[in-house]
């Protein structure tokens, strides 16, 4: 049962570099609709294609990464010694951790 642990934060981690881009594509997505509809950001002068370009970009990017990310997951979270309510929360930090690292280095 131990021996899954480090596979299963090493399989989140190799997930997170792919997952890069819809994190980046969600952020893209908040900053400039609602938290700029609510006045904390600005938007992007430039952004004025409307919704459909998310409709079929952004919203089957992000759909199909969290169904990959669910599915590696499952049979891992079974063959783990951990309780779910920590397992989840790991592999979800685990999988950002590439996407926290490149926004501190750019």
């Amino acid at each position: 049962m131990r021996k899954w642990l480090p596979t299963a934060v090493g399989v989140n981690l190799l997930l997170g570099i792919p997952g890069v881009v819809p994190v980046w594509l969600l952020s893209y997505f908040a900053v400039n609709w609602p938290l700029a509809a609510i006045g904390w950001t600005q938007r992007e002068p430039t952004e004025n294609d409307g919704m459909l370009p998310w409709l079929l970009l952004g919203g089957p990017v992000v759909a199909l990464f969290a169904l990959l990310w669910l599915l590696a997951n499952r049979p891992l979270r079974r063959r783990t010694a951990l309780d779910p309510r920590l397992y989840w929360p790991v592999s979800v930090l685990m999988t950002l951790v590439p996407s926290i690292t490149l926004m501190i280095v750019l």
